[in-house]
């Protein structure tokens, strides 16, 4: 599902804090409340036995660039080489773990996302300022998943009975954070392109 530009959709809050670039994008948004006393833990989406395999997924990708950057000062074209093919196998790896847990169309909103935060749209009223949740995106078109704990700071309520809610990221790892700075920064680069 192609990213699209709503902009004029997501209204900004009058305080305008900016820290990071904003985009107003479509995206998979999953979210799970979480209870006062409940740990903080983003891995709420992810209660499978795969997790051990994608533990050790990770760790060979960290590997992977460790060599990679020892490799890099000796031969730039076989580095250049052994990178797409590994970005081939992420992208692979994505669109795999993708098919095994499609969303569904109401899964997809529009949003606006930063490094520090989201806003989207509840129907209901069914949040308060300072309410917890665990949040998984679905990035498209790279279909990375980065999850988070955030916080809600704001509420926006429509004449409809529904809110906007704005969340900020309290817990986020860090190469999460580089999946949405990259995300934003090519539907940047895409905004450009189609202008």
């Amino acid at each position: 599902m192609p990213s699209q530009d709503t902009t004029g959709s997501v209204p900004r809050p009058p305080q305008d804090r900016r820290e990071f670039f904003r985009i107003q994008d479509r995206i998979g948004l999953e979210i799970r409340r979480l209870e006062e006393n409940h740990p903080a833990d983003p891995d709420l989406f992810n209660n499978t036995p795969l997790d051990s395999l994608k533990a050790e997924y990770r760790r060979l990708d960290q590997d992977i660039k460790n060599h990679l950057a020892n490799l890099a000062e000796r031969d730039r074209l076989l580095t250049g080489l052994i990178t797409t093919l590994n970005s081939k196998l992420d992208a692979l790896a994505r669109i795999i773990a993708f098919e095994q847990n499609p969303l569904q169309p109401e899964d997809w909103q529009d949003v606006t996302l930063s490094e520090g935060g989201l806003a989207f749209f509840s129907p209901s009223v069914a949040w308060q300022t300072g309410d917890r949740m665990a949040v998984r995106m679905t990035l498209p078109p790279e279909l990375y998943q980065p999850q988070a704990i955030a916080q809600v700071i704001d509420l926006e309520r429509d004449t409809a009975g529904g809110a906007w809610v704005l969340a900020a990221f309290t817990e986020l790892e860090e190469s999460d954070r580089q999946q949405i700075a990259r995300h934003v920064m090519r539907w940047q680069i895409r905004q450009k392109q189609n202008q």
